[in-house]
């Protein structure tokens, strides 16, 4: 029998983990996975913080790191962050290289603090994308106004992209069309559009978060039953149901026929928040083709665990429709919802940033001077 993430590879998703630290990529941990069907890898200055602050293992990097970095935080941070990256990008480079560039991928952040600045994102995508020097690195874009044209140029000029921070329907909309512009520009410039890879990370459980503790605030009855728990699925379905339509479409016709890859829906933010729902309620539903679920540990490990799997992404559109007009009915602005969630997303790792560099600050003083 197959383990389930074998059979949702098989229904054309893609498994990814959503997490990287020191101990998974030295403890065999990592290739374990690889071996189990987990095909790719993301972080985030959270995930980052974490591992880093977290214990020791990081302490010999981070003393070297500091001394050779003239005590630049953010340096010392960076120069110890992309060794793991690299890493991590050597033990998927099978995957990479077995899938013809089409999977077995490494995500790392831009600084999160460039989300408004489309000069400067790019500019740091470039540098990221040489310095970690792997054909398997996706380097993350925040899905901002000012993401969207740096999407555009990087993918133009061949570097694959994992936008992030979606949430909105309109942005993964727009997310796509730059994606297309860039394999567009890239086309014109003469070089080969089959070989860049690029992942649209669609965010789930926060949007339920958010509006499950609109709903709570709301009188209960029957307008408002059977809604908890349903907006951030719905929202998925019916952005996949237009990434069919876009890269299926005309406009994508002759990219396809050059050899383009489409730009796959990415579920991120895949762990339930709500322990009254089932721990893999986000797995479950938005299994389909073309797709990838990236994943904590802990829902990682709750999927190893026997189950049934289904192709659901495209069942219930009806239903996901309904949902949606019946929230909008109840006064529950989606537009406004996922607005904040992206201001809180942009927030969050803005912070965890700042920790991550004080924490390297910190402890780089303190080893330097043990």
């Amino acid at each position: 029998m197959h383990s389930r993430i074998r059979q949702i590879q098989q229904l054309g998703q893609a498994v990814w983990i959503d997490y990287i630290s020191r101990e998974l990529l030295r403890s065999g941990r990592l290739d374990q996975l690889i071996a189990e069907g987990v095909t790719g890898m993301t972080s985030n200055p959270t995930i980052f913080q974490k591992a880093i602050a977290g214990g020791r293992e990081y302490d010999e990097d981070v003393r070297a790191a500091w001394r050779d970095s003239a005590s630049d935080p953010y340096a010392a941070y960076e120069s110890v962050a992309i060794r793991d990256i690299c890493d991590a990008a050597d033990a998927l480079r099978p995957v990479y290289d077995a899938t013809h560039g089409r999977d077995g991928f490494v995500s790392m952040e831009v600084n999160p603090k460039l989300a408004d600045d489309t000069a400067g994102t790019i500019a740091e995508a470039r540098r990221l994308h040489t310095r970690v020097a792997r054909p398997n690195l996706m380097v993350k874009v925040p899905a901002t106004s000012a993401g969207l044209p740096a999407i555009a140029t990087l993918i133009g000029e061949g570097v694959n992209v994992n936008v992030t921070l979606i949430f909105s329907l309109s942005m993964h909309e727009a997310v796509m069309r730059s994606y297309i512009e860039g394999l567009r520009r890239l086309q014109r410039s003469g070089r080969p559009i089959d070989g860049v890879a690029s992942v649209a990370s669609f965010f789930i459980s926060r949007v339920d978060s958010l509006v499950d503790k609109l709903l709570a605030a709301r009188p209960s009855g029957p307008a408002t039953a059977g809604l908890a728990g349903r907006a951030a699925i719905a929202n998925a379905k019916l952005a996949y149901a237009r990434f069919r339509e876009i890269f299926g479409g005309t406009e994508f016709a002759d990219l396809r026929a050059a050899g383009a890859r489409v730009q796959r829906p990415l579920w991120a933010s895949t762990s339930t928040k709500n322990p009254a729902y089932s721990p893999t309620l986000y797995v479950d539903t938005l299994i389909g083709p073309h797709t990838v679920n990236t994943l904590p540990p802990a829902t990682l490990e709750e999927l190893r665990k026997p189950g049934v799997v289904a192709q659901t992404i495209e069942q219930g559109l009806d239903e996901a429709r309904d949902v949606l007009a019946r929230l909008a009915a109840l006064g529950v602005d989606m537009g406004a919802v996922t607005d904040q969630l992206l201001a809180d997303g942009l927030k969050l790792f803005v912070d965890s940033f700042d920790e991550l560099l004080a924490d390297v600050e910190r402890k780089g003083a303190a080893l330097a001077g043990a």
